[in-house]
């Protein structure tokens, strides 16, 4: 492979996967700017690797490793960076129903989260990984993993919470009184 054909073959993988793994990037920082940010970051690490990775390898879920450990380490570190928010400084906000969309109230509430919880949420259930698969991917204990998909889910359910109201809780069947 010469120099040229790995890089039309790394700009073809960039076309094609580029927004697929925007997305990812958003799932796991929460944000869309954050998001492209850390794509970008990991195909630059991706390319790096691209002779090792192509044409045998599995580049897609390189780059995707690449930003979880990224997201996973972020969440170690201190914030220091502005905090996005929808809410516009003098209250009003862009779209009068944003607050009853269920899905842009998810975002919110998994970018509330710290990074850590939002990162082992997203490999369990979005990428349907077991506790001992996210441990291996993010090189940490089973019992780092489940007490941050504890934390997680138990902000997620908080009474009050961003999500309260968006879903309603299951209530148990009226039973039938007897007659005495």
């Amino acid at each position: 492979m010469t120099g040229r054909d790995g890089q039309a073959e790394f700009a073809e993988f960039v076309r094609t996967r580029y927004p697929g793994l925007v997305r990812h990037g958003v799932r796991l920082t929460g944000d869309h700017g954050h998001g492209e940010d850390l794509t970008q970051e990991a195909l630059v690490k991706t390319y790096r690797a691209w002779r090792r990775l192509h044409p045998g390898g599995d580049a897609e879920a390189y780059t995707k490793k690449v930003m979880m450990r990224a997201a996973w380490r972020i969440g170690r570190q201190r914030w220091r960076r502005e905090i996005p928010t929808d809410v516009l400084p003098d209250g009003r906000t862009d779209d009068p129903y944003e607050p009853r969309d269920l899905a842009r109230l998810v975002l919110a509430t998994l970018r509330a989260l710290p990074a850590q919880q939002r990162v082992v949420l997203l490999l369990r259930f979005w990428g349907g990984l077991t506790e001992r698969e996210v441990s291996a991917v993010l090189g940490c204990h089973v019992g780092t993993v489940k007490s941050r998909a504890h934390r997680a889910i138990s902000a997620l359910r908080r009474p009050g919470g961003p999500l309260a109201d968006a879903i309603a809780p299951a209530t148990a069947p009226a039973r039938p009184t007897s007659p005495r």
